[in-house]
């Protein structure tokens, strides 16, 4: 059984990390940099040096600029090789950063967004330039996120179960169609030995099964950056085993390896237990303890492999009381 983990960390929650370990890090030098510019408002030349002595002071930078409270740049672009011709009275008003609402502490650090330049992924500072008469304008700091630090652990896929609803063309027409006999179902019981033996004795730690085209990818602990596709010939032989070199279950998979067989076993009841909602693919992933469920609906489903196996075929077939 795994352990319901009910706080564990969503991608959105290492995103907010990621974000408030670079606000950190930025907000002091953006603030020391615009209080310096204030001074120079209105001074194309002035705001330009004061800008070029102090963009090595801006962690990971690729452009650093001033503009007014409407959005329109009032200094050249200033980047690792100096002044950047092209930028000034550029607009920036309806770039995305300029619309966020700025906090009331004077520093926003945007929302990534495609650049318009280099069409990559990137995000904005800016830090509001004041003087005793109110907002002059903004400082802002362009950075490249190829550029940027990872300061946050990658993201653990969480073990809920998570349903997504597939192509609504396919769901609207779900009671036209009737399952079709494939190469998978008329081998099914020797397909599923041999997918078996290589997830239980030959060092396989996923394999997607697509019922409906008759074939399997897997994925080995010995070349895990490629996949292996197996048709529905190599399926119908136990030969192919001799291909992958017996390796020991893994200590640190999720999923235990007797609980194998039972997967596959349901996962077949579910393939075969109505002839208009079927499994169309299904997979498993013995690290992350999940399989995933694609039916002829096309709605998809992930979910740990004992809340799975919990479940029988009349709860997914809609006839359990």
């Amino acid at each position: 059984m795994i352990p319901e983990k009910t706080m564990e960390p969503s991608w959105k929650d290492n995103i907010y990390r990621q974000r408030e370990e670079l606000a950190r890090i930025l907000r002091e030098p953006l603030a020391l940099l615009a209080a310096q510019c204030a001074p120079a408002w209105g001074d194309r030349d002035r705001l330009n040096s004061i800008l070029l002595d102090g963009f090595s002071d801006i962690p990971y930078c690729s452009n650093l600029y001033v503009v007014d409270t409407d959005g329109v740049q009032i200094s050249d672009n200033v980047d690792n090789a100096g002044l950047k011709a092209g930028h000034y009275h550029r607009n920036r008003a309806e770039r995305p950063y300029m619309k966020e609402v700025m906090p009331a502490w004077g520093f926003l650090l945007s929302d990534a967004y495609i650049s318009l330049s280099a069409q990559w992924p990137s995000l904005t500072a800016l830090q509001v330039v004041e003087s005793d008469t109110g907002t002059l304008g903004y400082v802002g700091a362009d950075f490249d996120l190829r550029g940027l630090p990872v300061t946050s652990a990658l993201y653990r896929e969480p073990r809920r179960w998570r349903q997504v609803k597939g192509d609504p063309a396919i769901r609207s027409t779900l009671f036209q169609q009737t399952r079709t006999e494939s190469h998978m179902d008329r081998n099914m019981q020797k397909a599923l030995s041999i997918l078996e033996e290589l997830l239980t004795e030959r060092g396989i730690f996923q394999c997607q099964i697509h019922f409906s085209s008759s074939q399997a990818i897997v994925w080995t602990i010995d070349d895990p950056l490629r996949y292996r596709i197996l048709d529905h010939e190599v399926l119908r032989d136990p030969d192919i085993c001799l291909v992958f070199p017996l390796r020991p279950y893994p200590a640190d998979a999720v999923i235990p390896r007797t609980e194998i067989p039972r997967i596959l076993d349901a996962m077949r009841a579910l393939r075969i237990v109505d002839t208009t909602i079927y499994l169309r693919t299904a997979s498993i992933n013995i690290f992350n303890g999940t399989v995933s469920l694609t039916f002829s609906c096309d709605g998809s489903h992930y979910m740990r492999y004992d809340e799975f196996l919990s479940k029988g075929a009349a709860f997914w077939s809609g006839t359990a009381t």
